[in-house]
Order: C-alpha cells, then sequence, then structure tokens
C-alpha cells in the first residue's frame, strides 16, 4: 500500500491522468461543436448527445476522486426520500466551503445516474476555461455575471429553456454565491447585523434572489429541493491537488428532500424561507462538529464503474500514440524535438497548475469582500472626524445618563450617530 501510494504522488503519474483528460476533453469538445447543426434538426437528440459527451468528461474527475484517491462518501438522509434520487428534476442547494464540494457534488450525481445531464448556476467567468467551460455551454449550463439588473433576464432565459430537457437533472445552486472564507464570513455577518438577521457560524449569509429566480422559473419542472450539508471527517481540508496526490479523504453529505410547492412563491416570503433553511444547515453543521456525524441514518448509494470504464477507454486511446511519440523522441534524439518536447510538459504543467489553482479558496473570487466597505463601512478619514466629534461630544455632555448611553455605543459609533446626539445635546440644555 505504501509503495502504490508513493507511486499516486509520483509527477509522471498526474501527468499522464491531465494528460488523458486535457486531450479527450478537447477532442469532445470538438465533437460536441459537431452536434450544432443537429440543433436545427432535432434539439432533443443533439441534447441526449452532449448529455453524453458531457459525461465523458466530468466522470474522469468523478474517477480520480473515487478510483485514484479512493475517497469514501457518506450519504445521511431519509430511507423514504431516497428512492426518488435521480428519478426526479431537483434543486440541490449545497454550502460552499470546501475546494472540493463540486466535486463531491458531482460525485453523488454519478452515483444516481444524472451527471451528464446536471446543472449549475456559474460564474460568467468559467465559461472560457478550455475543456469544463466549453463542455458546459453545450450542456446548457446557466452562467451570470453577478449583476441582478443584467443576470435577472438572461438567467430566468436560460432556465426556461430547461422546462423540456429531455432527461433528469438536478441543478446544483450554491446559495452562498463564493467560497467561505474567515474575511468573507466576517463580512457576511456585518451584512446580517445591519439587516437584522441572525448569525450563521459555518456559512455566508445566502443570496436570495438567485435562489428565488431559480425556483420560480422551474416550477411545474423540478419536484424538490434538495438540501445538502457537506463536511469533511477530522477536520480535512481536501484539495484538487491532494486527489491527484492519491490522499484519501472521507466525505459525509447530509441530504433533505423539501417539496418544491412547499416554497413561497413571493420574492420576500421566499428569502426568508431561505435564510431559515440556512440557520438549520448551521444547526446540522454544528451537530456535526460536536458528535462527527450527522442526524438521520446513512444510506449507501452504490458505487458505479462506468466512470472507471470510460477513463480507461480514453487512456488505451491516447496513451498508446504518446508511447510512439515517446519511442520515436528516444530513437531520433533530435535536439530540437527534445526541447520542443519538454516546452510542450511545461506548458501543460502551467495549464494545470491554471486549472487546479480555480477551485483553490485562496484564489477564490472577492465576491462578498467589497460589499461591507463599500455601503455600510465608513472611509477612513470619516471615521477620524467621527472619533474627533465623539471626544468632544463626551467631554462637552454634562447629563450622566447621556454620557453613559455614549459610552455603551462607543464600539460602533458612527458620523452620523455622533452628529445626531450632539444636536440633542444643545437642544436639551
Amino acid at each position: 500500500m505504501a509503495l502504490l501510494q508513493q507511486l499516486k504522488s509520483q509527477f509522471v503519474c498526474q501527468m499522464i491522468i491531465w494528460y488523458v483528460f486535457l486531450v479527450s476533453g478537447l477532442i469532445i469538445n470538438l465533437l460536441q461543436i459537431c452536434t450544432l447543426p443537429l440543433w436545427l434538426v432535432s434539439k432533443q437528440l443533439a441534447r441526449r448527445i452532449n448529455i453524453r459527451l458531457g459525461y465523458c468528461i466530468s466522470s474522469q474527475m468523478v474517477a480520480a476522486l473515487e478510483w485514484w484517491s479512493g475517497t469514501e462518501c457518506t450519504l445521511y438522509t431519509d430511507p423514504k426520500s431516497y428512492p426518488l434520487y435521480g428519478n426526479e428534476n431537483a434543486i440541490v442547494v449545497l454550502n460552499h466551503s470546501h475546494e472540493i464540494d463540486f466535486l463531491c457534488g458531482w460525485t453523488f450525481c454519478d452515483r444516481f445516474g444524472v451527471l451528464g445531464s446536471s446543472k449549475v448556476l456559474a460564474k460568467k467567468e468559467l465559461s472560457y476555461v478550455p475543456v469544463i467551460g466549453w463542455m458546459w455551454y453545450f450542456l446548457e449550463i446557466v452562467f451570470c455575471k453577478r449583476k441582478w439588473e443584467e443576470d435577472r433576464k438572461t438567467v430566468a432565459q436560460s432556465l426556461q429553456n430547461l422546462r423540456d430537457y429531455p432527461e433528469n437533472y438536478w441543478f446544483l445552486l450554491f446559495c452562498e454565491g463564493t467560497r467561505f472564507t474567515p474575511k468573507k464570513h466576517q463580512i457576511s455577518m456585518q451584512v446580517a447585523e445591519s439587516k437584522g438577521l441572525p448569525k450563521l457560524k459555518y456559512h455566508l449569509l445566502p443570496r436570495t434572489k438567485g435562489f428565488w429566480i431559480t425556483v420560480q422559473n422551474l416550477r411545474g419542472t423540478v419536484a424538490a429541493v434538495y438540501d445538502s450539508t457537506l463536511n469533511f471527517r477530522d477536520n480535512e481540508a481536501p484539495n484538487l491537488l491532494g486527489i491527484l496526490n492519491g490522499r484519501k479523504y472521507h466525505a459525509d453529505l447530509y441530504v433533505r428532500r423539501i417539496p418544491l410547492e412547499l416554497i413561497p412563491e413571493d420574492e420576500a416570503e421566499c428569502a426568508a424561507w431561505l435564510h431559515k433553511l440556512y440557520q438549520e444547515k448551521d444547526s446540522f453543521q454544528e451537530h456535526y462538529t460536536q458528535t462527527g456525524r450527522f442526524p438521520g441514518p446513512i444510506v449507501s448509494p452504490p458505487q458505479r464503474p462506468w466512470a472507471l470504464i470510460n477513463w480507461l477507454f480514453w487512456a488505451c486511446l491516447l496513451l498508446y500514440p504518446l508511447g510512439l511519440l515517446l519511442a520515436q523522441l528516444i530513437s531520433t534524439a533530435s535536439i530540437m524535438t527534445i526541447l520542443a518536447s519538454v516546452a510542450l510538459c511545461s506548458a501543460v504543467s502551467v495549464g494545470v497548475r491554471w486549472m487546479i489553482g480555480q477551485t483553490e479558496i485562496d484564489r477564490s473570487s472577492s465576491y462578498g469582500n467589497k460589499e461591507v466597505s463599500s455601503k455600510q463601512q465608513l472611509k477612513t478619514p470619516d471615521l477620524l472626524r467621527a472619533a474627533s466629534l465623539h471626544r468632544y461630544l463626551y467631554a462637552s455632555c454634562v447629563n450622566t445618563h447621556l454620557a453613559g448611553l455614549v459610552q455603551q455605543v462607543q464600539p460602533c459609533f458612527k458620523a452620523q450617530c455622533s452628529l445626531n446626539l450632539m444636536l440633542y445635546s444643545r437642544s436639551s440644555r
């Protein structure tokens, strides 16, 4: 086992995995482009073909998680809801705290047979990423710019296009909008306090508009919302590089099925419902932190072999010509050929590292970092003036009750508050 683990961590093995993934992905992207004329003849047939082609790409990452790293995924759910998974359209609300949470979501999609047809609300920038982003374009993934005025119409139209989708799908939705980080959590909780919302310990404040517009446009098509909460045992911090190194993780997923008719249609009521849902998700995470498990029974969906078979097919197809190329390279021993090969490998290595970087928390988007600074926090000169004004007010107050009041609110004193109290003090003299 130790020898096998050492072998998995070798750079050559990782390059082989990425070589197969990238080259097969580009080939599949080309095949997807070839389906464009078919959309004019039979839209549903083109969709079914792209579902299979998309599966050939995304299942390779699932194979890396399940078969290469051996990561175990445990499902906590109601046994009565279990038979419905994979047999109905659903919106999956997943927390966004780990670098490979999307990959764990894909794994459960694969186990219930909806990986190829699954959807996600993703940021527009991902559509330009080779292989994955281009694949998503043909799978009718919903992209957004995170600008509500622009997204309102485009997202709604994209969701409406899914109403006649030919196969069952799960729509994965990260309502927090961005990955959890301590900085973003601090800012998010400041927003929660300013809006009078309960604070969350393990989640960011959910973005309600995206959830509401998704639910409204998929009513009558989607049967339920799957409230999904993911965590990893022993405070593991999994990442894609660890998966490539063959490191084994233990993921636990808690899923509740909520019929869609229980979710209010009114936007304000739907927002309140979502905030309550995240308060419950927070309590589930607290339970996991204290006990090491989620509430409810464990159900074990069978591990399907198709992801591994698909990767072996592409590996056999693509490694053979690579072997011939290497044999020819060694036999000719041309300096220019060797330099060109080294340059190509270096370029692939840089490209792979860039793609891995897109999943890292430290490299995550700044979305959510600027909200309070631009809307609710005062600039530094304003804070200095507020502090000076506060000292003047406190020194000039002769009413002890008013001074005590100022002392209580001192930690969060704002310039406007100071001005109001000064006017009140002068008018009461």
